[in-house]
């Protein structure tokens, strides 16, 4: 069952962008890893900024979550993480096609760039990666995120219904 999810899942929330992210350290610039990975007052910052959290429920628990948040003319996706023992399952891609099914305007994601993995699904969802100048303006114009992070990111698109150059536009 995908639902959109309530104060009461704060903690399901937390516990599963922190399992989840496991997987960046050693692979995301050392000196951008933390542990927890999103610590509560950064979660709490971010619902108070917009995002809004969906989940996925299996049997009785939430097993995947996804935030969306709407910033000027764009969805942000943010946060999309899926526990680890019940990734590859479908949930993400699920959780995923309902929030761009609801969105009412072009999508972006933004993620990791030594993230091969989540490019990757971002990429079969039909998104694909903005030239490196694109990125820089998109980051900076719709994300509050620190220089390091803008310059370690890559930016994925809605081919059709974003406006801006794609680096698959581009024949890169």
């Amino acid at each position: 069952m995908i639902r959109c999810c309530s104060e009461d899942d704060f903690d399901a929330i937390f516990e599963i962008i922190n399992d989840a992210a496991r997987v960046y350290k050693g692979v995301i610039p050392e000196d951008r890893w933390h542990d927890p990975y999103m610590p509560r007052e950064h979660l709490k910052n971010e619902i108070e900024a917009g995002v809004v959290f969906w989940g996925y429920e299996d049997e009785g628990t939430l097993a995947a979550v996804m935030g969306i948040q709407n910033v000027l003319d764009v969805s942000l996706i943010r946060h999309a993480y899926v526990r680890r023992e019940k990734q590859n399952l479908g949930m993400g891609s699920r959780l995923f096609s309902l929030l761009r099914e609801q969105a009412d305007r072009p999508m972006l994601v933004g993620t990791w760039a030594s993230a091969y993995w989540a490019i990757r699904f971002y990429e079969k969802q039909g998104f694909r990666l903005v030239t490196e100048e694109e990125k820089s303006r998109l980051l900076k114009r719709y994300w509050n995120i620190p220089e390091r992070q803008v310059e370690t990111s890559v930016v994925l698109a809605e081919k059709q219904r974003f406006s801006g150059n794609t680096e698959h536009e581009n024949g890169a």
